[in-house]
């Protein structure tokens, strides 16, 4: 049988529609989108209509759209390109949250060392954004302010919209990290009030290599790679069959979105009353937050984060964890320490991310995997560790 497999915030497979519609790409339209033959003008017109379908399920302009190899490369973009846009006025600061992706953590880490002045918002216990805080922080000093649209690890949401109202009266703009939204709830950059939105496509049932910067009509930033394509915002030849792949998955998910959110959340609702009640000493992270249909970040007592999937995958589940391995061992995740729990727990969580075609007996079959494969554990626990609290 089939491990089940619960890492989908990790990635996900590539939905039979997207496959379909690359392979007929590769077949049909090989040629390059730039090229002003024939061939080349077919190819465009199937970069126009992938390019809508995109701004259509992320509710924006087309010619707001600007195709990357990923949501780090968007990142990158939206960043050092909004920080350079600044250079040489009194908007000298980048604020971010502390619980950004480990990708802009280290691009935070770079650019302080090269000398930037860069700024931390805090969350609370729970995962959620210290809006006070951030209203303090948000001054007329500040070119950017970067927040996840829901955190990867523990499924919080972010106040988008709050955040976005706060930087405009600032004069900042506002960088959305919403690799983790498209699928997993309603998305609109043009509602969202954002500036900038970095998307990936691997994280819908996309394919891998692909993935897009929205930047809000009128700005303009200086591209991280020069070229003619994209409106000389993203030089090189465009990952077209990538780009096709892209548009089928937000076609798939924009189809049936209403009725998967409502499934993933009764499935993740079922999965984590399944664990309580079978694992004493299971406490969810960010439990009282505001959190994505489909994630669930749990600990086990205190049981390390490694030890607990080295199990649970022997025992026919696949999930995931937020703490990085080294050589000198697993590193306490950087999300769990920011919501103010201690090194030990903060290797403990481990993260169940669901997909629209999972099933009521996936979970059930989950849950009596993780029964026998932790309990074990947890009985053999020392006797306080499961008394210890989020």
């Amino acid at each position: 049988m089939s491990p089940v497999y619960l890492d989908c915030n990790a990635t996900t497979p590539v939905a039979p529609e997207a496959v379909a519609e690359m392979l007929d790409a590769m077949r049909h339209a090989w040629a390059n989108p730039s090229s002003t033959h024939a061939p080349g003008q077919a190819a465009r017109r199937v970069l126009a209509d992938a390019r809508a379908r995109v701004a259509a399920f992320v509710g924006c302009q087309g010619s707001e759209l600007v195709f990357t190899s990923g949501a780090t490369e968007a990142n990158h973009m939206a960043v050092l390109g909004a920080l350079a846009a600044a250079r040489g006025t009194a908007r000298r600061r980048w604020l971010l949250s502390t619980v950004e992706h480990p990708g802009l953590m280290a691009l935070a880490r770079r650019l302080s060392a090269e000398g930037v002045a860069v700024g931390w918002l805090p969350v609370d216990r729970q995962g959620r954004l210290d809006l006070a805080e951030a209203r303090a922080q948000i001054a007329e000093d500040v070119a950017l302010v970067s927040v996840m649209g829901a955190n990867n690890e523990t499924g919080v949401v972010m106040p988008v919209p709050e955040l976005a109202e706060m930087a405009r009266a600032q004069g900042a703009l506002l960088h959305v990290d919403a690799t983790q939204l498209p699928g997993k709830a309603a998305l609109s950059f043009d509602a969202s009030g954002a500036d900038l939105m970095a998307l990936s496509a691997h994280k819908l049932g996309g394919p891998k290599g692909v993935g897009a910067l929205v930047l809000r009509k009128g700005l303009t930033l200086a591209p991280l790679i020069s070229g003619r394509q994209e409106r000389q915002r993203r030089g090189g030849t465009e990952n077209l069959h990538g780009i096709v792949g892209f548009a089928a998955a937000c076609s798939q998910a924009a189809a049936d979105l209403a009725a998967n959110l409502a499934r993933m959340q009764a499935l993740r609702e079922r999965l984590e009353e399944g664990l309580l009640r079978a694992l004493p000493g299971a406490v969810i992270f960010g439990r009282e937050a505001e959190r994505l249909p489909n994630t669930s970040c749990l600990r086990f007592g205190a049981l390390d984060a490694e030890q607990v999937l080295g199990r649970l995958e022997r025992a026919g589940v696949v999930a995931s964890s937020g703490a990085a391995c080294s050589g000198g061992g697993t590193q306490p995740s950087h999300v769990l320490l920011a919501m103010g729990q201690g090194a030990e727990l903060a290797r403990a969580g481990v993260r169940f991310s669901l997909g629209p075609w999972h099933t009521a007996d996936d979970i059930d079959r989950a849950i009596a995997a993780a029964e026998r494969a932790i309990g074990p554990l947890l009985a053999a626990a020392r006797p306080d560790t499961a008394a210890v609290t989020a």
